[in-house]
């Protein structure tokens, strides 16, 4: 069996390359960025808070551990297509900020979403998008939201899979 040595390994976009023993070489292309095979659709939306409530736990008052429910309706072109849910729990105090964990429930599957919240929340935030379910199976990407009144939000999807 051949040996090769592993110095001077050529990093590849972050990974390092490695060549096993008596593994053919593919062709090499000068393009060393990586390929994704990945489809982004892109699904503009409205919410609208229909409950919302903030729970005190612990200590009485605001404290670490507290959290805020919201839920919220969801339009499509002015005709209600699904719901959001979703718990933000309270991870610092003064200066304030919230871990919060949602689902939207859309017609052709659901979609998870994760974001850090600092306050006084910035005009817009982007959601990570964690997963989901149905036709967002594997789904990655973020939610672009943006305020549109106290109880109303712009929401665009940018869901990658």
């Amino acid at each position: 069996m051949r040996k090769i040595k592993l110095r001077n390994l050529l990093p590849v976009a972050g990974v390092t390359a490695v060549l096993v023993a008596g593994a053919p070489l593919a062709s090499a292309s000068s393009d060393t960025r990586p390929h994704y095979d990945h489809r982004t659709e892109v699904i503009q939306l409205v919410a609208k808070q229909t409950q919302a409530e903030s729970v005190d736990l612990g200590k009485k008052g605001l404290s670490l551990g507290d959290q805020r429910v919201i839920a919220e309706d969801i339009y499509q072109n002015g005709k209600k297509i699904g719901d959001h849910s979703v718990v933000c729990t309270y991870t610092h105090i003064s200066p304030d900020a919230l871990q919060c964990l949602g689902t939207f429930a859309l017609p052709k599957g659901q979609i998870a979403g994760q974001a850090l919240l600092h306050l006084p929340a910035p005009p817009a935030v982007d959601v990570s998008i964690t997963g989901g379910s149905g036709a967002y199976a594997g789904a990655g990407g973020y939610v672009h939201t943006v305020p549109a009144g106290t109880t109303e939000r712009r929401l665009t999807f940018n869901v990658t899979r």
